[in-house]
């Protein structure tokens, strides 16, 4: 059956639909020995020969089997499957996969919970949701006022001119120095947790998602990680799905 072809690079695993879009407007991509260059041009994996960076991809969607994994992050890795700085990546706590790359970003100072995944559908599906909230706790230098704390639930302006939607702010039990809150995004601007804090006056101490949609494991050890179960990655399309049960783990590194 015909399909994009950025859905079906992105069902090989070679890339995120969105990376997969890039691929095709930079001239990387054949269909029959011929460039394509346009979005939304259709092929059929099984009567058209596709190549991405000249390498045949038919073979990886026939063979492939999706793999879901949550990483419990630790801090000093990057959310990301390449660096050419050479710093570590998340992608290299686990072993056993193949090729793998995260749902979205968590960033390099911040630890807790992340997707991994070879299926560029699902993980463009999840990163892009504006209905999949993401939970974190975070802590604080200093104490901000409640006023303060009203401004980030309504939204405000960043500097780097992004606006924030209204966000949910839990108050934690804080310490005499520090401010400790439970914070739920629906949204994935580039570390808009700190920038947040940053915009009251009050710098992000330590930051630790802790939940993803319907997905939390507060026994998963940092730097460990665990297969998602069939019905865990369904609930991300269907959230009315039932309970479900928990996966083995596995120790990374």
């Amino acid at each position: 059956m015909a399909d994009r072809l950025q859905k079906i690079i992105a069902q090989a695993g070679i890339a995120s639909r969105r990376a997969a879009e890039e691929l095709i407007t930079n001239g990387q991509v054949t269909v029959n020995g011929s460039v394509v260059i346009e979005l939304g041009t259709k092929a059929d994996p099984e009567k058209d020969h596709i190549k991405v960076r000249g390498k045949l991809i038919n073979v990886a969607i026939q063979k492939r089997t999706n793999v879901y994994l949550l990483l419990n992050k630790p801090k000093g890795f990057l959310s990301s499957a390449a660096d050419p700085q050479g710093r570590k990546l998340v992608i290299d706590l686990v072993k056993g996969y193949g090729r793998l790359h995260p749902v979205g970003r968590l960033d390099f100072n911040s630890e807790g919970l992340i997707l991994l995944t070879n299926d560029g559908e699902f993980s463009n599906l999840v990163a892009s949701s504006k209905k999949i909230p993401k939970v974190y706790e975070v802590k604080v230098k200093g104490i901000p006022t409640d006023v303060a704390i009203r401004k980030l639930r309504r939204g405000l302006m960043l500097e780097d001119g992004f606006r924030t939607a209204p966000a949910d702010i839990r108050i934690l039990k804080p310490t005499s120095t520090n401010g400790w809150y439970e914070v739920t995004l629906y949204e994935g601007h580039n570390q808009q947790i700190r920038k947040m804090f940053d915009a009251i006056g009050h710098s992000v101490v330590k930051l630790r998602r802790t939940k993803i949609g319907h997905i939390a494991d507060e026994t998963l050890p940092v730097g460990s990680y665990r297969t998602l179960s069939p019905l865990e990655v369904a609930q991300f399309t269907n959230p009315s799905r039932a309970k479900v049960p928990k996966p083995v783990r596995k120790q990374g590194r």
